[in-house]
């Protein structure tokens, strides 16, 4: 599934990306595209951050049998999946603005030996209590090691590779994300769920012996602020909003709309007082950049809900194991690579408003066509169909939608604006996965039996598809029919 751009590590952007560059093009020591360093630094960046984009997805496919082997409810899942996401979507500013402080190397670097000690924690986990702690220590390690691999590039090449650079950053790095149905199902088919996470260790070394060879230590102290209250505030009120959703009949759904209400009201209050907030409170005052993030927020959470349910499905209801479930997805990845660059390019010269609009819409027709999909279905009807408009409606529009997000603010709170749109993304996806499995009437090990999986799976993909269609709504109503130019939107 496609990942907004990660924050670049400009801690609270109160300088623009136009001094950082002239600050590295001046150095003596800037890197050549092309060059042995420039590969091993490349392979450094693309190997860490793929690997968080990796784990992303790849615990999706897992998720059956996790829940078989450990005897777990629907709402513990839930927990596997968030707990990596809630930690992952809370701190990833914080992150940047941290290398940006203390070096992007070193963060990204102990980002990988955090990330791959969880994950071997999760891989021994004896039940599910450890392996949700283990996976909110992978989202910490993963908020480390997202922005610095991308901001290590940044700090790394001279300014004319920069670009191509992180392009190559971008599409390898995507690649991974795709790909991980695949590779978690072909893990859980032949090996066992518990591989999905020590696949990590080998990549996160291979990353971290790169990292410490090839990688010159950049950092920007001169622009870092690190705003903590922000970040601890953000963290509890997506910590309290995914418990009372995930649990709403509980004891624990008071308490919870408590923290997130309170978290909330004290992180605007506080954004607003602070010398260098987390989230500038003047980028939302942008009604494109406003438009596009909650464009972001509902089509990302149809996307998350899909997956979850989708992998789900192919393998209690309609009895496929792991390595066909995921097989099943991979023409939505066969789309992205081969079409998404040439929408976007689409977009920047036409304009992003029909893109934004028509592509959340063919993706939600997928989702409907998807959630016909019932014991004793074919490959060929309704999954393909479904799972390749869906692909077809993502490459329509991701592209542009991130450009947009990036295009409508300042140019001296790019950085900021590119991490607040991935943050955004995240977001939705964990709440949607916390929300809708009780909304459709799946909870306890509902989810194991096919007949219930499969009413709760086509309420849900309904709720997924009106999700991605409003998504592509608020595109028509908030972006500007032209094209756009950097550093504020058009008109």
């Amino acid at each position: 599934m496609p990942i907004a751009r990660t924050n670049v590590g400009h801690g609270n952007g109160e300088q623009g990306n136009d001094e950082e560059q002239k600050d590295d093009a001046s150095r003596g020591d800037a890197v050549a595209l092309g060059t042995p360093r420039a590969t091993g630094i490349l392979a450094a960046s693309i190997v860490g951050s793929g690997m968080a984009q990796l784990d992303a997805t790849v615990v999706n496919v897992a998720l059956e049998r996790i829940g078989r082997d450990l005897t777990a409810s629907l709402e513990t899942l839930q927990w596997v999946v968030n707990g990596y996401m809630l930690a992952l979507s809370a701190l990833i500013l914080l992150g940047g603005s941290l290398g940006d402080l203390f070096g992007r190397r070193r963060l990204f670097s102990l980002g990988l030996v955090v990330f791959a000690l969880a994950s071997v924690v999760c891989g021994l986990a004896p039940g599910s209590g450890v392996l949700i702690a283990a996976r909110v220590a992978q989202g910490i390690g993963g908020a480390m090691l997202a922005p610095a691999s991308l901001a290590m590039l940044q700090g790394a090449f001279r300014a004319r590779d920069r670009g191509h650079a992180i392009g190559i950053w971008s599409s390898l790095g995507s690649v991974a994300g795709l790909l991980g149905p695949l590779v978690g199902g072909a893990l859980v088919q032949f090996a066992s769920w518990r591989w999905a996470f020590w696949i990590n260790v080998p990549l996160a070394l291979v990353a971290l012996w790169a990292a410490r060879r090839f990688v010159p230590e950049s950092r920007a102290p001169h622009r870092a602020r690190i705003d903590v209250p922000g970040a601890v505030l953000a963290a509890a009120t997506l910590a309290g909003l995914t418990l009372a959703l995930i649990m709403p009949g509980s004891a624990w759904a008071l308490p919870g709309w408590i923290v997130a209400g309170v978290g909330a009201a004290a992180f605007v209050l506080v954004e607003r007082r602070v010398r260098a907030p987390m989230v500038p409170p003047g980028l939302f005052a942008d009604r494109t950049f406003t438009g596009a993030n909650a464009m972001t927020l509902l089509t990302y959470a149809g996307m998350g809900a899909m997956s979850f349910f989708l992998s789900l499905q192919l393998q209690v209801s309609l009895g496929w194991g792991a390595l066909w479930a995921g097989l099943a997805q991979l023409p939505t990845s066969v789309c992205m690579i081969l079409l998404a660059g040439r929408f976007g390019a689409l977009a920047s010269r036409r304009g992003p408003r029909a893109f934004m609009t028509v592509g959340p819409l063919v993706a939600a027709l997928g989702v409907l066509v998807l959630s016909l999909a019932r014991r004793g279905d074919t490959y060929l009807w309704p999954v393909l169909p479904g799972v390749i408009l869906f692909g077809l409606g993502l490459a329509v529009f991701v592209a542009a939608l991130t450009s947009t997000a990036l295009a409508a603010a300042p140019d001296e709170h790019a950085g900021i604006a590119s991490g607040v749109n991935n943050a955004v993304a995240r977001t939705g996806s964990l709440l949607a996965v916390a929300a809708l499995p009780a909304l459709v009437g799946l909870s306890g090990r509902a989810y194991s039996d096919p007949a219930l999986m499969t009413d709760g799976f086509q309420r849900g993909l309904w709720i997924a598809a009106g999700l991605m269609a409003l998504g592509g709504a608020t595109a028509w109503a908030t972006t500007p029919s032209g094209p756009m130019e950097t550093g504020g939107a058009e008109g």
